[in-house]
Order: C-alpha cells, then structure tokens, then sequence
C-alpha cells in the first residue's frame, strides 16, 4: 500500500509514493502510484505537472499580499479582521494564516515538483526531460520567492542569515522523521539558480505564458541575480553582469513583445494566451471565482467591479503623485487625460447626483496632529469649490463652521493650486470632481488585478513580463557604471507610459533615483515593491493618508523586514528537529 503523507511539517499536506494530478484549469483531482508513474512516464507527466501548477493558485494570492501591502503603492481605509492588515501595520506575528498558507502552497510546489523530478528518470526523451524541466523551474521559482520573504536581503551577509529549509521532495521515512533547519540565504539562493539553469537546459518548448519556459526561466535568472548585486553605493559587479547576460537573453529570443502603448493601457484585460509581453504569469479560469467568490480574487480588495469586490483598498498618495509627476493625470469623465498610461489603472469614483452631474471641488492631503500638537498623519480634504471670474475659493465646513481660503495658482492649465490653512501650512492640492469615501478617503480604484477577459476580479498573477526584464537590465547596466545602456533600456519603458518624456541623462548621481521610480511605477500591484524596497537598502516611507501608521519608518536593516516563519510550521517539527525563528528584535539582526 502506498504511502500518503499528512503532515504541517514544511506543508500542510504532501504527497509521499502518489502524486497529485491535476489540470492546470483545475484544482488537484486524483493520484497516481509510483509504479503508474515510472512505467508510463511520458502519459503521466501532464497531469503531475500540472498538479505543481495548481499549487501556485492559492499560493499567488498570499505572495501578492505579502508583498503589495508591505510596500508604498496602496493604501487601506482601516483597520481589517483579516490577518493581512498585519502586512499593511507591520505589526508582525508569526502566527498569521496568510504566512501559513504562503508557507504550505509553496512547500506544496516544491513537494509535487521534487517528487516528479525524483522519480523521473532523464535523458528518456526530449519532451519528458521538457516536463521535467518545468518541474525544475517550479522549485527554483518558488526556492527564491520564499526566501526572499523569510530571509533578509542579499547583501546583509547572505552566507550568516538564514533563508529556507531545502526539502527537495518528501520524506522516505515518515517513522523516523527529520527535517533540517533553514538553510542559509546564499545557500538557498544556490538551489534556486541551480534549478532554474538546469530548466532553462531542459526546456525545449515554450507553451505560452501560464507553462514554465526556457525565457521564464533566464527571466527569474536576471531577477535573482538582481537581487544578489548589492546597492548602488555598494554593487557586487559579478552578479550584476549576470542580471544583464540573463535578461538579454530573454529580450533577444523573440519570444515577446513590449505591448504599445493604448495596449498596455489595457494590460489587466488580456487572457495570459492573448498578452506578448506576459513571460509567466500563474493562470486564473473564471470559474474558479464563480458568483460571490470573486470578491475574494486580489483585485477585490482593491475595487468594485461589475458588483463584486470589497473595495477597501486604494492607490496611495504617494503613488498617484509619481503619476502626476510630469504631467497631471485627469480622470475627470467628461475631460479625460491620461499622461502617463499607468494611470489608466487608477479609476477615482467620482459622485454624480440626481441629475447626473458632478461636484466640483479643492483635493488637497492635510497634516494632522496629536493632541501634544505632534505630526500624527495626513487626511484627504475636498472643499467645496467656488469661481468668482478668473479666481478660486474654497470652503471648508468642520462641526458647522465655515472657513474660505483663497487659491493661488500653481498651474493654472492643469488646475493645480495652492491654499494656506489654517494650521499654518500651505498645501497644494487640485481642482477635481468630487469622489466617493470610505471612512473618509476617496476611493481611487486599482483596476490591474481585475478585469482579465473583462471577467469582474479575474486575474492571472505576474511573476514575469518584459517590462520588469528592460528595468531588470537598466539597474544592472547602472550598478556596472554602463549609464548610456541603462538609459536606454529605462526610457524604453518610461516612453512608452510617457511619450517623449525620456529622462535626458543618467549617471551615478540619479540613476537610483530614476531607475527606482520607474520600477515603482511600472511594476505597481505585482507584489515586487516591498522587495525593492529593501533589497537596496533603501527605508520604507509612507507619509500619506491611510491605515498605516504614517510616521513610521522602516529601514532595510529593521528586524522587521522579513516576515516571521509561522509558528504552526515551528511547532510541527518532530522532536530533536529545529526551525529557527527569525529574530524579533534589531539586536538580532545580522548585516555583515
């Protein structure tokens, strides 16, 4: 009888001696015995490869908020029951399903793909050593995303700080258990690359997006050795060529195509098949959100789509001023301008009445103060917007009282202004038509994780597309001190948001600056943010309105910066096994 293997050890479930089948339209449905398996390798390996796929369904929903929420592109309206406002306060706990479950699916992965390669013998034939390959790429993906989570970043001593548990498939002995600690950030950095170069050998077919790929593989490769290169003050320039040889790679092979710009605009509602600029993505069917499951997609926190979908979630401050940086984005319906094409993501709810017609007011973020008279946060004001001629007024009402500012023109074609409050400070702000609250904050909808086939929330998760792969190659290039091809390569993303709006130069002195900004931008909402932050030693800083705590600051070298490994993963251990903790304070923390 053979084996099946329950356990909370690295997953909530594995499979040990069966495999778990299963469509990649589908979830798991069915197993196969070692002997099916080996006997008829080449009929067996579909449905056991797309078994592994399944597992990064449920686990591209955790990874996304792990990693969106911890950065600065979006905000929440307040406080949450669901345990990721924990992302969101950085009031880390290891005792949070969502890191559970970001644990297990990607403990699952490595499970199912392990078992497959482990019991797969290669060399049979050149589509079962593709197979195979896919498996290997599965594992290395999934290596990386989890120990850039649980451990710290590369260039804080990646041969002291501790990463993952490498369990390349499940255990032989399930009476005489033992499972190895974390194994080292280099170290697990290590198996991550070895698997994905052994898939890029391997792999002889690419079958569109939702499948593992020779270029998908080369792409994770560029990202990891990304990651590795050290800072821009600091930068390890053997890695960084290695970021640039494995992004060529995947630019050059004509594989994809950077979508123009109206397309991109309309990037959310391309099926995965139907998207040249997808490298792989974690395909999503409609009919895995039927009916009132689709508010619980990724994109149902962040907007209302045809009915469904919380809402609670915005587009921060913080980043809609990057968007308006060269030029003012206006979403109003009746005098529409987008000039940057990300902006077309970004869809504010304006107010209609009766009659249909909208409010015009004054937009502006305002300080707020403690009682002690200490800065405490910032809120969203929209006056009430009064013309007298050529000249503005507006009006504020706080418990019955009225209080008028003038406006000052800061720009007037773009209707930008300024008013002096009455705390003293002068803010600038817009004039706009009147949008929608939420517990006081205007709902500036994300639509980049709904609308796949104009389908409510559905949404294949990115893990790879070639926008990310030219901004992949502009910071290598810069950390190399090649400024003139890192130029290239970042306007040829920034031109196509930003016609004609090209940065003209690029050195030591703003090539950080730019090459961070764009990345910011153009990788919003796909979960890379947060890594970005911290990988370059920059500090988290989220000085706008929302549930976060504004004054907050959280440098690369805070204890916080990866997440604790859940305590239900610690517990389970077996006896005489250990699953070291990351430390719960900075004095734990090792940098060098």
């Amino acid at each position: 009888m053979k084996k099946i293997v329950t356990t909370s050890l690295l997953v909530t479930a594995c499979l040990c001696g069966t495999l778990t089948s299963c469509d990649i339209e589908r979830l798991p449905n069915g197993s196969m015995s070692a002997e099916q398996i080996t006997g008829d390798p080449l009929t067996s390996l579909d449905g056991l490869v797309d078994g592994a796929y399944a597992q990064l369904k449920d686990w591209s929903d955790h990874m996304h908020r792990m990693g969106e929420y911890a950065g600065d592109n979006m905000m929440i309206r307040g406080s949450s029951t669901d345990a990721f406002i924990e992302f969101i306060t950085y009031s880390r706990t290891p005792n949070n399903y969502r890191l559970q479950a970001f644990w297990d699916y990607g403990y699952k992965a490595i499970a199912q793909a392990s078992n497959v390669i482990n019991m797969i013998e290669e060399g049979q034939d050149t589509e079962i050593d593709s197979k195979l390959g896919e498996c290997y790429y599965i594992r290395g993906m999934m290596y990386f995303y989890l120990c850039r989570a649980f451990g710290r970043p590369y260039y804080q001593a990646p041969d002291k700080n501790l990463g993952v548990p490498i369990v390349n498939g499940t255990p032989e002995d399930m009476d005489n258990l033992q499972l190895p600690d974390r194994s080292t950030v280099k170290e697990v950095y290590e198996q991550a690359i070895n698997d994905l170069k052994k898939a890029e050998t391997l792999i002889t077919e690419n079958k569109g997006p939702a499948y593992a790929s020779k270029e998908a593989a080369q792409a994770m490769l560029s990202r990891i050795y990304l990651y590795m290169s050290g800072t821009y003050d600091n930068p390890n320039r053997e890695y960084a060529q290695l970021a640039v040889d494995y992004a060529t790679k995947v630019i050059k092979s004509g594989q994809y195509t950077l979508l123009g710009r109206s397309d991109f605009m309309n990037y959310n509602t391309f099926t995965p098949e139907n998207n040249k600029e997808s490298i792989f993505v974690v395909k999503r069917v409609a009919t895995e959100f039927s009916g009132y499951d689709h508010y619980y997609g990724i994109g149902g926190m962040y907007a209302v789509v045809g009915g469904m979908g919380w809402g609670e979630m915005y587009a921060s401050a913080k980043y809609l001023d990057l968007l308006n940086e060269t030029g003012r984005n206006d979403w109003r319906p009746d005098s529409k301008k987008i000039v940057d094409a990300r902006a077309n993501f970004i869809d504010p709810q304006y107010v209609q009445d009766d009659n249909g017609n909208y409010t015009p007011v004054f937009r502006f973020i305002k300080n707020v103060y403690d009682a002690s008279g200490n800065l405490s946060g910032f809120n969203y004001v929209q006056a009430t917007l009064k013309q007298n001629g050529g000249n503005y007024t507006c009006t504020e009402t706080i418990d019955g009282k009225e209080t008028t500012y003038t406006m000052t023109a800061i720009d007037a074609d773009q209707q930008i202004y300024s008013i002096k409050y009455s705390d003293g400070e002068v803010y600038t702000g817009v004039i706009d038509y009147q949008i929608g609250l939420n517990n006081a904050f205007p709902m500036f909808y994300i639509t980049k994780c709904s609308g796949e086939g104009e389908d409510s929330h559905l949404h294949s998760p990115i893990i790879s597309r070639l926008g990310e792969i030219y901004l992949n190659r502009a910071e290598a290039y810069a950390k190399l001190g090649s400024y003139a091809l890192a130029l290239t390569d970042l306007n040829t993303i920034r031109e196509r948001s930003i016609p004609g709006a090209g940065y003209a130069s690029l050195d030591a002195t703003n090539a950080a600056e730019h090459i961070d900004k764009e990345r910011q931008l153009e990788l919003a909402y796909q979960a890379e943010r947060t890594y970005d932050i911290y990988r370059n030693g920059n500090t988290l800083v989220r000085r706008f309105p929302g549930y976060q705590q504004a004054t907050l600051e959280v440098p690369a070298t805070d204890y916080r910066v990866p997440f604790f490994i859940p305590q239900s993963a610690i517990n389970a251990y077996p006896s005489g096994c250990t699953l070291t903790q990351n430390p719960t304070s900075d004095a734990g923390v090792i940098l060098n």
